[in-house]
């Protein structure tokens, strides 16, 4: 089982289960890869989140739309 690293964990903290449930399987894939780290972009209706070559592993960003 692939572990989430304590900034992916931190990032969690406090969110509610819909925006979990949406972020969580991109923050999976970049802790299988351990290459790139998290963009989420909030819309203001709902989130987006992908890999992002530009951005370190274990860190996420959000953007607004």
């Amino acid at each position: 089982m692939i572990q989430l690293p304590a900034s992916y964990q931190e990032y969690l903290a406090g969110k509610s289960e819909s925006f979990i449930n949406t972020v969580r399987p991109i923050l999976m894939q970049s802790a299988a890869d351990k290459t790139h780290g998290v963009r989420v972009v909030v819309h203001p209706h709902d989130h987006q989140a992908h890999l992002d070559g530009t951005i370190p592993f274990g860190t996420v960003v959000e953007d607004i739309d």
